[in-house]
Formats: structure tokens, sequence, C-alpha cells
């Protein structure tokens, strides 16, 4: 272990690399065309230039980018002018800067980095003698020099924008698999979660039908019982009333199990769904006892009515906008908020509460799960059914500590239209 981590630290120090160019400089410092101490003291500081510069952060930087090439190009002009000048054959190693400044600045650095590395290759006849001039052959060569600076900077961008081209193309259809990874198992936890419903929904069907016929008789009885006894027997008329109240409560219970096992029959008609929603928040508004909680409302203006079954969705946003009121401290805030994308509307209902735990978020839509004291655990239950009725979704969102997003996605267009 310890052998592979001095490894490591030895590769992040010496880059394979930096052994390339240290093999060029050295090579280039023994047996270059000048042997000159001047020479070899340049073509040092070149090479260190080129092998530190990755390493130093503020080369990283667009000014250090800058201040490198700038380095450079001295101490190439210094070498040129050492050696032969216009002539010197160490003209190409300009090359170097001027590729390093065309992939750190773009298209900019190319043009910059090509008009200084031509100007300065030119400039280089100024320090011809009086009587020293360029011979006519010659000249073809100095111009193939010239051009081969802005070549080699332009090849490099270009081949740079590929990359990043194909490095956009390579993020872009991660992103996309991403996302139809994440639809794929949204549609998965529906599938798993419609199963669960219609199997439950026949359990739960049986049983209340099971249940309703005791109650009923226990009801009765108690109602008898009541009528019966007279004022005297006061503990007896007492217990005949809690019997035929918790009686009325079961009932209820019963009544919740079988809105959620029956078949939904949809009353499709065009609704204007903000208007559902302000339905759905009124009767929020009027619950007893009173939320301390104010609603706010994000409507989209250019929803147009859609089909619908109006008293159904009103049922979901009520629970759905509900939940976020319990779910939110006191004087907190709910907010509402819808928006079109192409023939799917959205509507968000958005808490700061304390959340969903991140273990319980694919349980809430299951019949019978809740984590409230006195809940049954059939609310968002119904509201997924519902919603998947209308072949729509529901997704949640949420945060510990930081609040819940409940997402309803309805189609526009009824299935086949």
């Amino acid at each position: 272990m310890a052998i592979v981590e001095q490894l490591a630290r030895w590769r992040r120090i010496l880059r394979p690399q930096d052994i390339v160019w240290i093999a060029l400089f050295a090579v280039l410092a023994i047996w270059a065309p000048d042997l000159e101490p001047e020479s070899r003291t340049v073509l040092i500081g070149l090479g260190l230039m080129q092998i530190l510069d990755p390493k130093i952060p503020f080369f990283s930087s667009r000014a250090g980018a800058i201040v490198s090439f700038l380095i450079k190009l001295v101490l190439w002009y210094i070498l040129m002018g050492w050696t032969d000048g216009i002539e010197s054959p160490y003209y190409w190693l300009m090359l170097l800067p001027v590729i390093s400044l065309a992939t750190s600045l773009g298209f900019a650095g190319v043009v910059a980095a090509t008009i200084m590395a031509c100007g300065g290759y030119l400039s280089l006849l100024l320090f011809l003698g009086p009587n020293q001039f360029v011979p006519s052959d010659q000249w073809p060569f100095i111009i193939l020099r010239e051009l081969t600076f802005p070549i080699a900077g332009f090849l490099t961008y270009e081949l740079l924008e590929a990359n990043r081209a194909a490095t956009r193309r390579a993020q872009l259809a991660a992103e996309e698999l991403a996302e139809a990874n994440r639809h794929l198992r949204e549609a998965e936890a529906q599938v798993r979660r419609t199963e669960r419903l219609a199997a439950l929904g026949q359990l739960s069907a049986g049983l209340a039908h099971e249940i309703r016929n005791p109650l009923s008789t226990i009801k009765g009885s108690a109602e008898v019982l009541l009528k019966n006894v007279d004022s005297n027997g006061t503990v007896a008329h007492e217990l005949a009333g809690f019997i035929s109240s918790e009686v009325d409560r079961t009932n209820a219970l019963v009544t919740r199990f079988l809105d959620f096992a029956r078949p939904l029959a949809l009353r499709l008609e065009l609704t204007d769904v903000n208007e559902v929603i302000d339905e759905a928040v009124a009767q929020v508004e009027k619950h007893t006892p009173p939320l301390e909680v104010s609603i706010y409302k994000n409507y989209s203006p250019d929803i147009p009515p859609f089909p619908m079954d109006r008293q159904l969705i009103e049922r979901v946003l009520y629970n759905l906008v509900l939940n976020a009121a319990q779910a939110s401290p006191p004087h907190g805030s709910v907010t509402v908020k819808t928006r079109q994308t192409g023939d799917i509307v959205e509507i968000d209902v958005i808490d700061r509460g304390s959340g969903i735990a991140p273990k319980d978020r694919e349980s809430i839509f299951n019949p019978f799960f809740t984590t409230k004291s006195s809940g049954v655990g059939l609310g968002l239950a119904i509201v997924a059914k519902i919603v998947d009725e209308h072949r729509g979704q529901i997704a949640v969102e949420s945060e510990p500590g930081a609040g819940s997003i409940f997402r309803v996605f309805l189609p526009m267009q009824e299935k086949g239209s």
C-alpha cells in the first residue's frame, strides 16, 4: 500500500510528459547546433518553464497564462538573438508557448500568440547589419517558418474545440441517460404502487363489507339501549352514547376503505385547474382547528381548461395542501404553483416543514403507511390512485429540515385523443 501511495505521489510530481520535456531540452542543451553557455542557459530556462508551468496554480489562470507566454516569448527571443537571429534553428521552439496559449485562451489566445510570434520572428530582420541581407532563396523558408505559427495555433484550437464538443456531447448523453433512468425508476415505482393498490384494494373491499354488517348491528343495539335506559342509569346511558359515536367513527373509516378500494369512474369535463386549486385552498383555510399557515398561489395564467374529474382533483389538491399546512411550522407558508410544459400541466405544492425521511419517501403513497400518530395512511394512497386514473404522475422531492415539494403531472389530453 505504501508503494502504491509513493508511486501516486511521484506521478503528481513527475508526469510522463515531464520526462519527454526533460529529454528534449537535455538533448538540445548537449547536442544543439550552438553550444554557447548563454544558449544552453536559455534552453534550460525554457525547459523549466515548460515543466513547471502546469504545476504552479497561478499559471492556470487567464492572467497567469499570459505571463507564462510572455516569459517564454522573451526567452525564445533571447535564444534567437544568440543563435543567428532570423536564421536560427530554434525558431520552432516558439510553437510551444503558441500552443499553450491556444489551449488556455481559446481563439483569442490563438490570434494574440500568432501575431506576437510572427511579429517577434520578423523583428529579427531589424538586427541585420547595414551590409547584411537575406538571400532571395531564403525568403521561402522564412515565409514557411512564419506560417508554422498560425497553422500550429489554429490546428491546436480546432482539436481542442473538437474535444470540448465531444466532451459536451458525452455529458449531454450522460445527463439524458440519467434522466431516462430517473423516469424509468419513477415508472417502476408507479407500477409497483399500482399493483399494491390493486391487491390492497381488493382486501380492503372485502374487509369493509364484512365489518359493516356487525357495525350496523352494534349501532342498532346501542340506539335501542339508549331509548330503554332511564335517566337514572347515567353510566349506561353514557356508555351507550360512546358505543354509538365510536360506531360512527369506525363506519367513516370503513367508508374511506371503500373509497380506496372501489374503482373510480371518472367524470371528465373541461375544467380550469386554477379554479379547482382555489376551491381546495378555500377548504383548507376553513379547517377546524384553524391552521396558522399562509397559503400563497403562483399560477400560470396561460393554462387552458382541460379534461379532468373536478371533484376528484379537488380532493387530491385538498389532501396535498392540508398535509403541507400540517407539516409547516406555526406562521409558516405553503405555496401552490402551476405551469405548463408541452401537453402536461404540473401542479407543485411546496412547504417548508420538517421534510420526509429518505427511508419513507418510497412508502408514503402506500396504503396504510403513515407517520402521524392519529393517521390511517390512506390519504396519499387515494391521491396517488386518483392521479393514476387521470393518466398522470405524482412525485415528491424532500429534504429533512428543509421541506417538501409534491409534484402532480396531469396530461391535458385524454389517452387516445
